[in-house]
Parts: structure tokens; C-alpha cells; sequence
């Protein structure tokens, strides 16, 4: 997503910087070129090297620097930026910029830019609520600078209060969301993720190994891409994407009560969760005791929840995935046609890289036109991307 992506990172004087490098390495890792600034009472608390060793471009410290203006400049630096993050902000640097002061690299280079700006303040509790500071913050708002919020936490002056950092990845977030196309622009999407449990007794039940990875890509992306987004996941260990609302279920019934009293208010429907097939028809209420050197389970089916969404379509776009380990085509197109969907997206769980807890899928995406699409393998949310790019052509076409 940021990949070949211009980025400007403003570094001021502050005792968060540490996590400024840390955010510069997660941009790095997705493919942008990330250019730093940084104040003279940045470089106190880390040196230069250590960011221009992760970004593998020069450090811009000096506004008369000759080789710095030669190669890069100031005004060169605001024009080819698609960015401007200013992480940590500090309530000084912010003053600056709301007064239109512009007296060394960083304050210049941001007064020049017409790229969007980023600003992630951080500082003393008492400075974050002091009444100049917040028309400050206001002001640059007004004016269309995007401001992130510090979060409330123990802080190393040792006040207990809002003006902490974020973290990097809450920090990366948002960068992704500014830098994301907004295509899915009033779009109302529901997104199942994860597994689903039926319990046997109070510490058994039957499972399957779906993480919800897939299932969160597709809620994080669709989010990042202005949709407004509905998670319903089974359990998982992951951490629920900025911006998206999540209701979290356990059991089949529980996720089709949570997909069917939301379905008639939804635009796109995908359903990327692994529901277990069959439950226990006979729940024990106390745990069961070994008692026999063999135990046989009686399973009911569960409910179909995606061919009862593909018959209760009305106008809706329907999205299914078939997770199979054999005849992957066949069976795909079988259940596209069975449960009214518009896409399927297939995968054998048996490929290197493609199964249940990983990072990364191979898929094919079947239309219900009959066209076929082979992805390679890619990243989860590559694979969002993608799909999402699919749905979005729908939508644009149905008129919504």
C-alpha cells in the first residue's frame, strides 16, 4: 500500500523519538521512501545515524547546509513528499507552525508543502491541557492538518495523563488510511472473521485452524478505503482494526443472529469466516469424565449462513471463500452457483503459504460471470486489496 510512497518524517525534540524509529521501520518495511528532518533537540535524544541507517537516505538536519540543499533542499523536499508526518510533535513545534514561523528545515519544509500533514503530538500532561496549546491544536485542524491524539498513559516526566505517543503501529495506521484511496466512500461492508467454536461440554468443543487474519485484512482494508465496517469474528488472538466496529461471537448461531440483524442495512457482504459444519446435538451441562476407553460424539448440522444470506439477497454484493484441500475449481464453482454469490475466493489450505495462520494466501478469485483470476502469492492484505479492488467495481456498477 505505501509502497513507492514519498514520506516526509519530522522529528522534534522530545523523549518519544525512540518510537519515531521504530515507525520509520515499519514504513520502510511496506516500500516507502521515508526522508527525515529532524530539529536540533531531536538529535539529543538519538543521532542521525541511526535513522539514516534505517531509511538509507541522508539525514536533513541544517537549513544552510549547502550539500543538503544541493541534493535534496527544503523546497524539494515539500514538493516530491506524498506525506508529512510530524511524530513526535512537540507543543513548541506546534506553536510554530500555527504562528507561521518558519526559522529552521523543519518548520520551512512544512510551511512549503502542499502534501497532507500529519501531526502526532507529544508532551507533559499539563502543556497537552494548557488552554494556548489546545487553540494551537485547533487552529492547525481548521486549517486541514490532521492531528492524531495523544492516548493517556504513565509519562516519563512521571504525570499520569493524556500527551503519550501512540504506538508506531496505531502511528503507521493512520498513515496507511491517509495514503489509501477512498473508493469505498459510504459503502456499508460486513465482514465475518475467524473460527467458530461448538462447545461439547464447559472446556471441550469442536474447532477448526482459522486466525480471522484474512477475515481482519479485509475489515482493516475496506476501512483504510472509506468503508464503514462491520467486523463479526469468532475468537481470535488479534487486535481489532482502528476504525472498525467488532461484535464478537463464539458459536455459529451466535455469528448468524450477528450477520442476519445487520444484513438488510449492508451494501457488501464478506464472508471470510470459517464456520464449523457440524455442532454437538447433545451438549453436556457438567464437564464429561473419562469414563469408557471410547467416546462417540453426536453432531448436528449447523445453519448454512451463507446460502441463507445468498437467498435473502436483495441487492446485495455477496462474497463467499471455500477453503478446500482437493478439486479446488470444482468445488469453488459449486458453491458460487449453490449460494447466489458474486465472488468466491478459493484456496487449498494444503499449499505452502496458503493455509489456516499464515501471513500470506494464494487464491483464485471465481465471478459468478464465470471468469477466473489466479492470484500469486502475496501478503493477506495485498489479497484484501485485491478483492476489495473487485468489489468496488460492483458497487460502482449497482449504483450504490
Amino acid at each position: 500500500m505505501l509502497q513507492g510512497k514519498s514520506i516526509v518524517l519530522g522529528v522534534s525534540g522530545g523523549i518519544a523519538v525512540y518510537k519515531a524509529v521504530e515507525l520509520l521501520r515499519l514504513l520502510t518495511k511496506a516500500g516507502a521512501d521515508v526522508h527525515i528532518i529532524m530539529t536540533k533537540n531531536a538529535q539529543e535524544f538519538v543521532a542521525p545515524l541511526t535513522f539514516q541507517t534505517l531509511s538509507g537516505n541522508p539525514v536533513n538536519t541544517d537549513l544552510f547546509n549547502l550539500y543538503q540543499e544541493q541534493e535534496i533542499g527544503h523546497i524539494a523536499l515539500a514538493d516530491r513528499a506524498d506525506l508529512f508526518i510530524l511524530v513526535p510533535a512537540t507543543a513548541n513545534l506546534i506553536g510554530k507552525i500555527a504562528q507561521g514561523l518558519a526559522d529552521d528545515l523543519l518548520t520551512t519544509s512544512v510551511m512549503a508543502t502542499k502534501s497532507p500533514v500529519l501531526i502526532v503530538p507529544a508532551m507533559n500532561t499539563n502543556m497537552y491541557e494548557n488552554p494556548i496549546y489546545q487553540r494551537n491544536e485547533k487552529y492547525l485542524a481548521e486549517q486541514g492538518y490532521h492531528i492524531l491524539e495523544p492516548v493517556s498513559g504513565s509519562l516519563a516526566c512521571g504525570w499520569n495523563g493524556k500527551g503519550k505517543l501512540p504506538d508506531p503501529e496505531v502511528i503507521f495506521t493512520a498513515v496507511e488510511s491517509m495514503l489509501t484511496p477512498k473508493d469505498l466512500l459510504g459503502c456499508q461492508i460486513l465482514v465475518t472473521a475467524g473460527p467458530t467454536r461448538e462447545e461439547i461440554d464447559p472446556v471441550r468443543y469442536v474447532s477448526n485452524y482459522s486466525s480471522g487474519k484474512m477475515g481482519f485484512a479485509i475489515a482493516k482494508v475496506a476501512q483504510q478505503r472509506g468503508a464503514q465496517v462491520l467486523l463479526v469474528s469468532g475468537p481470535t488472538c488479534l487486535t481489532v482494526p482502528v476504525g472498525v466496529h467488532c461484535i464478537p461471537v463464539c458459536s455459529a448461531e451466535e455469528m448468524r443472529a450477528a450477520v442476519l440483524e445487520h444484513y438488510d442495512n449492508t451494501d457488501v457482504v464478506i464472508k471470510a469466516a470459517a464456520v464449523a459444519d457440524y455442532r454437538s446435538a447433545d451438549r453436556s451441562v457438567q464437564k464429561m469424565k473419562k469414563t469408557a476407553d471410547r467416546l462417540s460424539l453426536n453432531l448436528e448440522r449447523n445453519p448454512d449462513i451463507l446460502a441463507e444470506l445468498g437467498q435473502k439477497k436483495a441487492g446485495q454484493i455477496l462474497v463467499g471463500f471455500a477453503a478446500e484441500t482437493e478439486r479446488l475449481l470444482a468445488h469453488a464453482a459449486e458453491k458460487l452457483e449453490k449460494k447466489n454469490l458474486d465472488i468466491i475466493v478459493a484456496n487449498n489450505v494444503t499449499d505452502p503459504g496458503a493455509g489456516f495462520d499464515t501471513d500470506t494466501n494464494i487464491v483464485r478469485l471465481l465471478h459468478a460471470d464465470g471468469r477466473v483470476e489466479s492470484l500469486e502469492k502475496m501478503s493477506k492484505q495485498m489479497v484484501a486489496q485485491q478483492l476489495l479492488n473487485r468489489v468496488a467495481m460492483l458497487w460502482k456498477v449497482k449504483g450504490r
